[in-house]
């Protein structure tokens, strides 16, 4: 299975740390935040990776070039602006081929095995997402969870979950977009309408990684840990 990393924000909320080093480059722990990302996913077996950027993107080419120091491929998606999750994963379908793919946030840090994703069957579903609890920036989070793994709009009377950025996407679920910036939410919110989209929880660490003091939080956790 092949997985994209999302990596074109600009992270305006990380200024001025993202004002000449993209988002992704920034480091904790000794490494780079996608270095973590790309290491972990090497390890639960994901070698061969595309990439998406925009904002000061030719540095995180030179920075990781085509992934051999890491033992995975990377190809690159370039985009002169950027075009939103939908939008920037519809452009590098060519790159993904014609089969399920992970995708994983370059900006977040967790625990969650990504290897399970490899195994993850969709059958007639277009896509299937990893929630984790709601974080206290974002307390309305953004999906619930039904029985049976379904994926369901936002209801306080069932739960909601925020969505991690790890998930697994069908191919279809992007047929006919146009090309340009698209957000994610809508084709969603179309495959959940249509009775096509699974999730599951973890509730394990995860962190979205978005402010010079989740970095820092970030950092003196991973330095405790050495």
């Amino acid at each position: 299975m092949k997985v994209m990393v999302l990596a074109a924000g600009k992270g305006t909320r990380m200024l001025p740390l993202t004002a000449t080093t993209p988002k992704p480059l920034l480091r904790a722990g000794g490494l780079s935040l996608i270095e973590h990302q790309l290491l972990k996913l090497r390890s639960a077996g994901f070698t061969d990776v595309v990439i998406n950027h925009a904002w000061l993107g030719t540095q995180l080419e030179a920075a990781l070039g085509d992934g051999a120091r890491y033992g995975i491929s990377i190809r690159w998606s370039p985009e002169p602006e950027p075009l939103e999750t939908a939008g920037g994963i519809a452009q590098a379908l060519p790159l993904l081929g014609d089969q399920p793919f992970a995708v994983v946030n370059a900006d977040i840090w967790t625990d969650f095995p990504f290897v399970t994703l490899r195994a993850a069957a969709l059958g007639s579903d277009l896509v299937h997402l990893v929630l984790v609890p709601n974080p206290s920036h974002h307390p309305r989070g953004d999906f619930s969870l039904l029985g049976g793994g379904r994926l369901a709009l936002p209801d306080p009377m069932t739960g909601t979950w925020t969505y991690s950025g790890i998930g697994v996407f069908s191919p279809a679920l992007f047929a006919g977009l146009p090309a340009g910036k698209h957000p994610l939410l809508p084709l969603l919110q179309q495959a959940i309408a249509a009775g096509r989209a699974s999730a599951r929880h973890h509730g394990g660490i995860w962190l979205d990684v978005g402010t010079p003091e989740r970095l820092t939080w970030l950092d003196q956790h991973l330095e405790q840990r050495l």
